[in-house]
């Protein structure tokens, strides 16, 4: 199992960001895909995850009615929207995926939100 995330970077706040998360190596549309976020001297927190069809979707308290979550089981991607970002988003934002086999986490795609 693979996750490639990216489209981070370095942008002021009240901009957006749109993460994308390609997978290979498993069965995409069966599986419940997440993001997770782990800022400079803090522990990886959940920021937000999606069901198999789309259809559901959690966030953290942090980033509701700002970030969306959403998936294309044809291109076995997942992605987050990110808008009117604040400094406090500043973290390495990582996909997750848990699978029969295990969690995999992608390599992580740093997202800099200067005030």
């Amino acid at each position: 199992v693979q996750l490639q995330a990216s489209g981070g970077g370095l942008v002021q706040a009240g901009g957006s960001l749109r993460l994308s998360c390609a997978t290979s190596g498993l069965f995409f549309s069966s599986h419940v895909m997440g993001w997770f976020r782990q800022a400079p001297g803090k522990e990886r927190e959940f920021v937000s995850a999606i069901d198999l069809s789309g259809v559901t979707k959690r966030y953290a308290d942090s980033v509701k009615g700002r970030f969306t979550i959403s998936r294309d089981n044809v291109k076995n991607t997942v992605y987050l929207q990110m808008n009117s970002l604040k400094p406090e988003d500043t973290a390495v934002y990582y996909c997750n995926v848990v699978t029969g086999k295990g969690r995999y986490w992608g390599q992580g795609t740093r997202v800099t939100v200067s005030s």
